[in-house]
């Protein structure tokens, strides 16, 4: 069956599903109102960064739970003017004065609350110092679409439902958040209902008026580190204004024919390409029909690659991250080669993380391409909203390790290690396929089997996302160690990985919210071809 373009109406290859074609510009997000928003600045003749400008800063009003001004970001970019490929850490760094000391070593990192928020945001860093290097329109203009949903209100979408009734508690422990996410500060939002925030209304205006200073050396910091003071927190204005997004350089690994990019540590971007490097030295098509044995395979990858993560993986401004050896192909073949020791035990055994974040990616008409994953760390974050600011505040620093021997252990002014992470793969020097996804340990999984389900089983985008997953390890913060399968997958797969060696191996309901949420966008040369996560509700448009 014929498909039609819902921009154009003509006639398009089948093989594209049901992924969104447009000939000049796409934006994929998870909320169809950031989405929407940064088609129109495509529209009025923004590129690709102003667009994820626009996107990021809507999705901290609507999708508040998951993402916001009070969080961290990382960027990729493909400038076409140039050729060139960047990376923009935009995360934060923890206080001077913030030291292991202050914890309880056997209780861990404080989770929630004033003291849990140890790091500086980076986000609206990260959307200025993009913004002024490769923006079209003025920054005002792209803030603007967020600036009105904040105050004018929007629609409660499913996502903010769900997490507002699931985390009633949670919002109900501060005033001030309670103020902001609950109706007369009692009961969550249900959805249709408008939900209206013109304290984050007042802190875009000054961020579109004043740029980065307003942030992180102005009223904006002051409010922040005040409220958080008298709270209990950590962090000083002196923090906030040292705070500076880098420009870094990605890291990258050849799959087949392919090169593909990720950002550098402190983000995990080298998880996806080790699992990509180990997954291409294998023989993928003689696993074609053996689905059990690809999702062994490829599990087993996923373990190996945790496995370096959590001994390696730190702000290498504290501790060198050997990248370099981590994804050399000497080494794919010596893990490739041990992948069924028994003497490792099964992958299920590996460490995994909390986590939630927004991935949102755009490609324009001039051929720019951008990749931005966008996070407050856990859901809700620390569960507080500095009063004034209307801003929820991350809780990022949780990852850092108490321990004085681990590579991530705190330390003043530090980058913890990242959850997040978004890829970029290219094809003769020239950007074939934006992907990322959402959801703590799921990250790195999702993004490697999306790739490999496009390049090497040739799904079409939104195939590609919308096909059943798997999860090794946890995310939406829950505490599940194992394997775990939507359940459009035939349960027989699920006894067969079990005579693999696998342990823990469940079913979970179909279109699950565990498996994180994708978006993508691949770059064909006569049109662009996206996709967005119904994980999520999220939305792929483009013109």
């Amino acid at each position: 069956m014929v498909q039609k373009s819902r921009v154009y109406g003509e006639d398009i290859d089948p093989r594209y599903g049901n992924s969104f074609i447009s000939n000049k510009n796409a934006v994929a997000t998870p909320n169809e109102l950031a989405s929407m928003a940064a088609n129109q600045i495509l529209i009025k003749g923004g590129n690709a960064i102003d667009a994820m400008v626009t996107a990021n800063s809507v999705l901290g009003v609507v999708f508040p739970h998951m993402t916001g001004a009070g969080g961290d970001s990382f960027w990729l970019i493909y400038d076409a003017k140039t050729g060139k490929r960047h990376a923009l850490n935009a995360t934060g760094h923890s206080g001077k004065n913030v030291t292991r000391d202050q914890f309880n070593r056997e209780d861990g990192m404080d989770i929630r609350g004033a003291k849990a928020v140890t790091t500086v945001p980076g986000a609206v860093s990260g959307w200025i110092e993009a913004h002024e290097r490769f923006g079209k329109l003025p920054l005002k203009d792209c803030l603007e679409p967020a600036i009105d949903y904040a105050y004018n209100g929007f629609p409660v979408g499913d996502s903010l439902a769900k997490f507002s009734e699931s985390a009633l508690t949670l919002l109900r422990t501060s005033p001030s958040t309670a103020k902001v996410y609950l109706k007369d500060g009692v009961a969550p939002y249900i959805k249709g209902d408008i939900l209206k925030n013109p304290d984050l209304g007042k802190t875009l205006e000054k961020i579109a008026e004043h740029g980065k200073d307003a942030f992180y050396k102005g009223e904006i910091a002051d409010m922040v580190t005040a409220f958080l003071q008298k709270n209990g927190g950590l962090l000083t204005k002196e923090d906030f204004a040292n705070h500076k997004a880098e420009w870094v350089e990605p890291v990258s690994v050849e799959y087949g024919d392919r090169k593909v990019i990720a950002p550098p540590p402190n983000s995990a971007g080298m998880v996806t390409l080790q699992i990509l490097g180990m997954m291409d030295h294998l023989d993928i098509t003689s696993l074609i029909g053996q689905e059990e044995k690809f999702i062994d395979y490829f599990t087993r990858a996923t373990a190996f690659s945790f496995m370096d993560r959590d001994q390696y993986l730190d702000d290498p401004a504290f501790n060198k991250v050997p990248t370099d050896i981590l994804l050399s192909k000497e080494y794919f073949e010596e893990r490739v080669k041990k992948m069924h020791d028994p003497s490792l035990g099964p992958p299920e055994n590996g460490y995994a993380k909390k986590g939630d974040t927004t991935f949102s990616c755009a490609v324009d008409e001039e051929g720019n391409a951008v990749g931005v994953i966008q996070s407050l760390y856990w859901e809700w974050g620390s569960g507080f909203v500095a009063e004034g600011t209307g801003m929820m505040l991350q809780n990022r620093g949780a990852y850092f390790s108490l321990d004085p021997k681990a590579h991530n252990t705190l330390e003043p002014n530090k980058r913890p290690a990242h959850t997040l992470t978004c890829s970029m793969v290219f094809k003769d020097d020239k950007p074939e396929l934006v992907v990322g996804a959402m959801g703590g340990d799921g990250e790195p999984q999702t993004q490697a089997l999306i790739i490999m389900r496009i390049l090497n089983q040739h799904y079409s985008v939104q195939e590609a996302i919308d096909a059943p997953r798997w999860l090794l390890g946890r995310t939406w913060g829950d505490d599940v160690r194992g394997l775990r399968l939507e359940s459009r997958y035939d349960k027989e797969i699920a006894k067969k990985l079990e005579e693999l060696g696998h342990i823990n191996v469940s079913m979970v309901e179909n279109f699950s919210d565990l498996m994180g949420h994708a978006q993508a966008i691949r770059i064909w040369p006569d049109r662009l071809e996206s996709g967005a996560d119904p994980r999520a509700g999220g939305l792929a448009i483009g013109n």
